[in-house]
């Protein structure tokens, strides 16, 4: 439920709710909406039958949220959240850009990367340095090393950082060198991890699973923020099908249907979403179009050399193609691409 405080309401009055709730066996968050407090109260509101929240002094209104998913509902918040990390927004008219090599295979390749995708307009360096792959003979990452070159590549340009997560083991050394946390599609519903991510307070971006429904998605974004950590960005990274031209089908509708639904910033990865070179500009601009925050794309400047998912990667020329485009699509949409 969502608790509405009243704006004259007293210190004392809303350390008193928020205590009895506790009481009551109740997950409270406390947040701030412009000039208007609100606590999430998240228990069995059986609790509650013999003991209205109306009659608390602090207590201008009570409202049911119906939704499984809470704290990220629009019943929660209304407005569009925005995520600001270091200065760089994602969400409400702000467009962010997420570039880079699927895999860290070494440092100066790595550099001359982040130089190309800056330049061109990206403020977030993606990279793995642990990577979850299908065949456990594949390249699995340069480990903590590759984390060392993507936080040395970014500082050298003022970007941010990017970089998956696979076990709870590793959030400690992977906090270190990472302003965001990604949540690969693997581990959507790994929710131990989630929870862990939650209590972290890093910034976490959440990949939509291989095979999971909307609904599952956003259930998958509460653990994180159940946990107290609200700076969530969604992705929706394609799904399977039953066609085999592409590598997944990359749901652009999911972007409307989830901006509907919650209000949790949400943006496209059109790499991983086709698998394929020659579809990630045209579902770039699709998915800007469809009312996306932001985009991650794979740029390496070899492609047929690349470790790992060189087939879905574009050159830094391609990637310059695509920025020119996107900026032009984001300005129709009275949005801007954050630089």
């Amino acid at each position: 439920m969502i608790i509405v405080i009243k704006p004259d309401a007293k210190d004392h009055e809303l350390q008193h709710l928020l205590d009895r709730l506790e009481h009551y066996g109740f997950k409270t968050h406390l947040s701030e909406w412009g000039n208007r407090k609100i606590i999430g109260a998240i228990g069995d509101e059986r609790a509650l039958r013999d003991k209205p929240l109306s009659t608390f002094p602090a207590v201008e209104k009570v409202v049911p949220i119906l939704k499984p998913f809470k704290l990220v509902s629009k019943d929660f918040k209304k407005e569009p959240t925005t995520v600001n990390i270091k200065g760089v927004k994602i969400g409400g008219k702000h467009i962010a850009i997420m570039a880079g090599p699927c895999s860290v295979e070494g440092r100066e390749m790595l550099f001359e990367i982040a130089e190309k995708v800056h330049k061109a307009g990206a403020r977030i360096l993606r990279g793995g340095a642990f990577k979850p792959r299908t065949s456990p003979y594949a390249f699995q990452g340069l480990g903590e090393e590759g984390l060392k070159y993507l936080r040395e590549a970014a500082d050298s340009r003022g970007m941010l950082v990017v970089t998956e997560l696979m076990d709870p083991r590793d959030i400690e050394v992977i906090s270190k060198y990472t302003d965001i946390i990604q949540i690969g599609a693997r581990n959507m519903q790994n929710f131990k991890l989630l929870k862990e991510v939650g209590k972290s307070k890093i910034p976490v971006l959440l990949k939509r699973g291989l095979c999971s429904t909307i609904k599952e998605f956003l259930m998958a974004s509460e653990y994180i923020a159940s946990e107290g950590n609200y700076d969530i960005i969604l992705c929706e990274r394609g799904i399977r099908s039953f066609d085999t031209e592409t590598r997944n089908i990359l749901d652009l509708s999911a972007i409307p249907v989830i901006r509907s639904m919650s209000h949790l910033p949400v943006i496209v990865d059109p790499s991983h979403g086709t698998g394929r070179r020659d579809c990630i500009l045209p579902m770039a601009q699709a998915g800007i179009a469809a009312g996306a925050d932001g985009l991650m794309v794979e740029v390496h400047t070899n492609p047929e050399e690349a470790l790992s998912d060189g087939d879905q990667s574009i050159v830094p020329e391609e990637f310059d193609l695509l920025m020119k485009r996107v900026k032009i699509i984001a300005a129709t949409l009275e949005k801007h691409i954050e630089e």
